[in-house]
């Protein structure tokens, strides 16, 4: 697997830019918005997960239907429904899709956003859970035989799913966190670990820690890693940051408005504050890293943005490449726009300048 492109299964036009006019779940917007993705060379789209969003599993469903060949992954999370009830709805899933079917399991690091959903558990007690509901889902997939489970937040017997998935052995499951639990649990049992953007030295320091937890594990190998972006494209250097800087006005526009989620500048989640301490440290790092907005949104997020022409950013990208990062989540500010441009003038450039690096490895073999 060379590189993969992530983007976002966005349900209606809003972000951090742009109020929200009509309601949550516009299809038509949905189906649109999966297709520009599909027709512009990414490889994946993620249905996000909030207490009071639309559901992302009939989402993508809907979606499945509208699309030919995007991987669909779906936001899930354990405190929401039984494993033995997901492991079934999810394979139920993967056969509408075709076997386009990912799930990407979040532990949740808002405390008040879990309780909504009458979740009350600390921080390290829901990693415990998410480890116990991995194992679980992965169990349930591939067993034939009957199988009982004990753990501390899951107990059943006797349990064997009559439909599996059509993925063989089965779909990929990735996961997120920087705190230590979240290394500890993703390490183990993830595919694919999923990373907020930070500084590469940062970024290096996470993946040292994953290694060295995946090791600890016993695994062979350490997860597939994903790192995300929100990318300000520019037709020259000097566009993309006055790009960026009018985004910067936008986003205050709509935090003064009062209609975005505000979020909270002492965050309790790890990630965040991670990202926050790189915004202490400045706002430009590397070759195109801008803190920018993660200032404004305290942290909340995929926030830290890639600007400059596309040969810049993809120039970046391949930087975390070079760290033996493998798929890169991208989501811009105007998110139909910008999946489109993305796809049509970044992707192209990595796959390219990858292929070629691979091209030189084998004639050099």
């Amino acid at each position: 697997m060379p590189v993969e492109f992530l983007g976002i299964a966005g349900t209606n036009p809003a972000s951090e830019v742009e109020p929200r006019t009509g309601g949550a779940l516009d299809l038509e917007y949905t189906a649109k918005l999966a297709r520009a993705h599909e027709d512009n060379g990414w490889d994946r789209i993620l249905f996000a997960y909030h207490s009071g969003s639309p559901d992302p599993a009939q989402v993508a469903a809907y979606v499945a239907g509208r699309t030919e060949r995007i991987n669909l992954v779906v936001a899930h999370r354990p405190n929401v429904a039984y494993p033995t009830l997901t492991a079934k709805t999810f394979a139920t899933l993967d056969h509408i899709s075709g076997g386009r079917f990912e799930v990407h399991v979040i532990t949740g690091g808002s405390t008040a956003d879990q309780a909504a959903e009458g979740d009350f558990l600390s921080k390290d007690d829901r990693y415990g859970r998410t480890q116990e509901f991995i194992q679980i889902l992965k169990q349930a997939w591939t067993s034939d035989e009957r199988f009982d489970f004990a753990g501390k937040h899951y107990q059943f017997e006797q349990f064997v799913a009559d439909i599996k998935p059509l993925q063989q052995p089965r779909p990929r499951i990735s996961f997120g966190g920087s705190s230590a639990a979240a290394y500890a649990v993703g390490a183990a049992e993830a595919d694919i670990f999923a990373l907020w953007g930070e500084p590469l030295a940062g970024t290096r320091e996470q993946l040292a820690t994953i290694e060295a937890e995946a090791l600890r594990a016993g695994r062979v190998d350490r997860p597939t890693i994903q790192i995300a972006f929100r990318p300000i494209i520019g037709a020259t250097e000097e566009l993309a940051w006055e790009k960026a800087e009018r985004i910067l006005g936008r986003i205050k526009d709509v935090q003064a408005g009062g209609v975005s989620r505000l979020r909270s500048k002492n965050p309790e989640n790890a990630g965040s504050q991670r990202l926050l301490k790189a915004v202490a440290e400045g706002e430009r790092h590397d070759r195109a890293l801008w803190t920018g907005p993660t200032g404004l949104t305290g942290g909340g997020g995929n926030s830290t943005a890639l600007v400059g022409t596309p040969d810049t950013i993809a120039a970046a990208l391949l930087d975390y490449y070079d760290l033996g990062i493998r798929i890169f989540s991208a989501r811009g500010y105007d998110i139909y726009d910008d999946a489109v441009d993305f796809g049509r003038y970044v992707i192209p450039l990595v796959r390219s300048e990858i292929a070629h690096r691979e091209s030189r490895k084998d004639l050099a073999s």
